[in-house]
């Protein structure tokens, strides 16, 4: 069921990413979570991430714009540092709650209930107008990195922000593609070199089939949306993504999930 679950979230997720703007992470995050710790979740989730974004880096890398990429890649490096060291101090914070439903014992964790708020916020950006079409000025790519690095580092939550940054830079599509791919290579590398402090080599050597299958899902499904692409509504995809975290979300932030 686990493998189920998970490659089967992998394989769908990494098809919205091409008509969302929720990255492969976003969505793929609450399934790690059904079965791991959430600190060990990030993690899991990171590491597919990461290898999917080394993909698309082959692919698109070349592409990036290099003053670009060092503006806001710079600051969101030093940005995930701090972003990862707080994932991994609330993961050994105390419950901040504790309650009974569904014959089962609850707790309300803070680092269940961060990532939660945050799955909100980013599903509000999806859905919202007004935040939908946020975008920055130029001169603003180094607040930028760091806001997208902070985030990204806490929960992974980078690629919505990061666009918003980018969009005005006045990049080609192709540049602008791979500047992104390039500024979430270097966010998950920097993150999961903290994350290993909090999930050891052997919690990877255990997890190997698990990722393995759940990276090569999420190739797949990037192959298959991409023969998709013209026949999906961008605004009804928006909006089954955002209703999906908005549920999620919630579950997490209540202790249920």
């Amino acid at each position: 069921m686990k493998y189920l679950l998970i490659c089967s979230a992998a394989f769908l997720t990494s098809g919205l990413t091409l008509f969302s703007g929720f990255g492969l992470g976003t969505l793929l995050l609450p399934v790690f979570a059904l079965f791991f710790a959430m600190e060990v979740a990030v993690g899991l989730t990171a590491v597919v991430h990461f290898l999917n974004n080394l993909f698309k880096l082959g692919l698109v890398g070349r592409q990036a714009d290099r003053q670009v990429v060092m503006r806001l890649g710079i600051p969101a490096i030093l940005a995930s540092f701090f972003g990862a060291s707080l994932l991994v101090w609330l993961a050994d914070v105390g419950p901040l709650a504790q309650y009974q439903a569904f014959g089962r014992d609850l707790y309300v964790t803070p680092v269940k209930l961060a990532v939660g708020v945050l799955m909100i916020l980013f599903a509000l950006m999806e859905v919202v107008p007004v935040l939908e079409k946020l975008s920055f000025d130029r001169k603003c790519l180094p607040l930028g990195g760091v806001l997208t690095g902070f985030f990204g580092g806490v929960s992974g939550h980078q690629g919505a922000l990061r666009s918003a940054f980018l969009i005005r830079c006045g990049l080609s599509k192709e540049a602008f593609i791979g500047t992104g791919v390039v500024v979430a290579c270097l966010v998950d590398f920097t993150r999961l070199g903290v994350y290993a402090a909090k999930f050891p080599a052997a919690e990877l050597r255990a997890n190997a089939a698990l990722l393995t299958a759940a990276s090569v899902s999420a190739f797949l499904g990037a192959w298959a949306g991409s023969r998709l692409i013209h026949k999906v509504t961008m605004r009804a995809v928006q909006w089954t993504v955002a209703v999906m975290l908005f549920v999620i979300a919630l579950g997490l932030a209540a202790g249920i999930i």
